[in-house]
């Protein structure tokens, strides 16, 4: 519903699955409803009709466009609210991949952007999820930053087996992180493509992103 009163059709039906392990890639335009359809897939919205079917008793860990860290709790205390019952070691093993153990004793309003948001990435694997969702983690970062955090949220992953959404404008980001590229229409979205990758992230070097990169362009002009 609008500000107006009016309803609008944000999202067409549409349907897929994603397997334990497997880091899905939604991509569309500004506005198309990948926001709702987060909302919806974490529970946070009943106004829809259709069925979403999660693995049963799944923790989820959700990071936000946004890092949301309380101000006045130091960074070790945000990551421990969100999961009291993580080791020590646990927490450990986080900072250090993440880059955080100078940090674990200040405040966010002392981090830039990109260590809040290092923070928020620690909070979600913290919990130790089923199911991951990531809403846009390296939006407003430089070119530099967004990669070393992308290589870390790549090494977070393929620590454990979860199931893991991640929204993203950029294709580069998807094509290194990605399983699935689910590319989306304009408002009411629907799947206008489902692109699964073959290589294995691990062995995505230049070459080989370059040959999804190009395949997936030659796709989307097909579907023109």
């Amino acid at each position: 519903m609008s500000a107006a009163g009016g309803m609008h059709e944000v999202l067409a039906p549409l349907k897929f699955t994603l397997c334990s392990g497997e880091v899905g890639v939604l991509i569309g335009p500004s506005g198309c409803g990948k926001s709702t359809m987060l909302r919806i897939i974490l529970g946070l919205d009943g106004d829809f009709r259709g069925h979403i079917a999660r693995p049963p008793q799944a923790r989820i860990g959700m990071v936000f466009q946004e890092p949301r860290l309380l101000p006045w709790r130091s960074v070790e205390q945000n990551v421990r609210l969100a999961a009291p019952d993580v080791t020590g070691a646990k927490l450990s093993e986080l900072f250090r991949i993440l880059e955080l153990d100078a940090h674990r004793s200040h405040f966010p309003g002392e981090l830039s952007l990109g260590l809040a948001r290092r923070v928020a990435l620690a909070r979600a694997f913290a919990v130790e999820p089923d199911l991951l969702v990531l809403d846009e983690p390296l939006a407003s970062l430089d070119d530099a930053l967004a990669g070393r955090l992308r290589d870390e949220i790549a090494t977070l992953v393929a620590s454990r087996p979860v199931m893991t959404l991640l929204v993203t404008h950029s294709l580069d980001d998807a094509i290194r992180l990605g399983d699935r590229l689910l590319f989306l229409s304009p408002r009411p979205a629907r799947i206008v493509q489902d692109v699964p990758i073959a290589i294995p992230r691990a062995m995505r070097g230049e070459a080989e992103l370059a040959s999804i990169r190009a395949e997936v362009a030659a796709l989307q002009l097909e579907s023109k």
